[in-house]
């Protein structure tokens, strides 16, 4: 195919095979006819594998990643499916990297057309195909579309709100970025006289604002407003329309090797503690169940291969003894490869009745060491739970060497 050119699909399922000389990251959107998304949970990822029609596959870096469409499964009012890439390597442009889609018979994997965008260079993300709905037939059409912000740009094009922690970042930014209302009167005296007054009185009424997102590594949220991506060092209040969330959850947490790296055997584990940060348990591969069955684990995951979490376990609220005060949950590089060769480590908690994701962290800056501590879930007098994102680096192979740094850390 060449760029601009469409083809009708022969079958309803089909898959999207996107390659390159590197890995790629590669992911599909879920459009509606203005073009955006409906919502966070259309853009389909290697965090966020599957979605109502489609599915996106790791090739792992042995084979190429893939986004299956099927669309006799999409939901009404879904007119179009994007499908994107970007270099897994940070800043990494398609200069010299050329990939390539094949868009084949999911059933059979037979070829049904194939496209090299051409003349690319400081892109570091582009539009590769489009499935699409036009006069009741869906079609592939060649794209080829270069974003230089990567992903990023892309998803934000389409309508995905990115880093939704971002009101931490507008409380330092807000002030410069917009001066007109908070700061008119040192920087618009150029302006008519009339108009800074009246700007002002708009700007008090801001403050109150502030308090509601939280800062970087401070504040709290509560899942009000959804699901909540969290920072390094960022809280969240199990709580939703002021009731606690006393129900089971699971914290999942996924990775993958780091591009041409070994299987890496990563372990999740959570240890208990109590109030004196006392060590009362660990979960982890070798003991799947502790304080009566209030905590289990889903077994161990030798490579990290695959879409979706790697390991769960699973934390019923509800039934955890009074004296539990205290979980850390940790990862640990049991086969000894350092952190820095892991790919898109993440750990993300879901209300476990429904499967709706309420918070996500992703580790990112990893360091040389082997151990891990991802997040800590603290009980609180009112007997609410919070949820602190940590991302903090410890040298420890097996979960027995994280009891004392995770103790110090509650």
């Amino acid at each position: 195919m060449t760029p601009g050119s469409n083809i009708p699909l022969p079958v309803p399922r089909v898959a999207v095979d996107v390659s390159a000389p590197v890995r790629l990251d590669v992911s599909g959107l879920l459009l509606t006819a203005d073009g955006k998304v409906r919502s966070d949970d259309d853009f389909i990822f290697y965090n966020q594998p599957s979605g109502p029609g489609v599915t996106y596959r790791s090739g792992g870096g042995a084979t190429p990643d893939s986004i299956t469409v099927d669309t006799t499964a999409l939901p009404p009012g879904i007119e179009k499916i994007v499908v994107t890439a970007s270099p897994d390597a940070a800043d990494q442009t398609f200069q010299g990297i050329e990939p390539t889609a094949t868009v084949r018979d999911a059933a059979s994997g037979s070829v049904i057309a194939t496209f090299t965008p051409p003349r690319l260079g400081t892109e570091t993300a582009l539009v590769i195909v489009e499935i699409y709905l036009r006069g009741g037939a869906w079609k592939a059409r060649a794209v080829g579309q270069g974003y230089a912000n990567g992903l990023a740009g892309i998803a934000t094009d389409f309508g995905v709100t990115v880093e939704e922690p971002a009101p931490a970042q507008p409380a330092a930014p807000a002030q410069p970025v917009t001066p007109p209302a908070p700061t008119p009167t040192p920087h618009t005296p150029v302006t008519p006289p009339p108009a800074p007054p009246a700007m002002a009185p708009a700007a008090p009424p801001a403050p109150p604002a502030p308090p509601a997102p939280p800062a970087p590594g401070a504040g709290k949220i509560n899942l009000d407003k959804g699901r909540v991506s969290l920072q390094k060092n960022q809280t969240v209040s199990l709580v939703k329309g002021g009731r606690p969330l006393l129900s089971q959850v699971k914290m999942g947490l996924g990775w993958e090797p780091a591009y041409r790296g070994k299987d890496i055997d990563l372990d999740a584990s959570v240890i208990a503690y109590g109030p004196q940060r006392n060590h009362i348990d660990s979960c982890y591969f070798g003991k799947l169940s502790i304080v009566n069955g209030a905590i289990k684990h889903s077994g161990d995951n030798l490579t990290g291969e695959g879409g979706g979490d790697d390991e769960v376990i699973v934390v019923d609220l509800g039934r955890l003894p009074q004296e539990v005060t205290g979980l850390v949950f940790t990862v640990n590089s049991f086969s000894g490869q350092k952190f820095t060769e892991v790919a898109k480590a993440y750990c993300r908690l879901l209300d476990a009745a429904t499967g709706e994701e309420l918070v996500r962290f992703d580790l990112t800056n990893a360091e040389a060491q082997t151990g891990v501590m991802m997040a800590k879930l603290i009980r609180q007098f009112t007997g609410e739970w919070e949820m602190t994102a940590m991302g903090d680096f410890v040298k420890s192979r097996t979960v027995r060497g994280m009891v004392k740094p995770a103790a110090q850390a509650l």
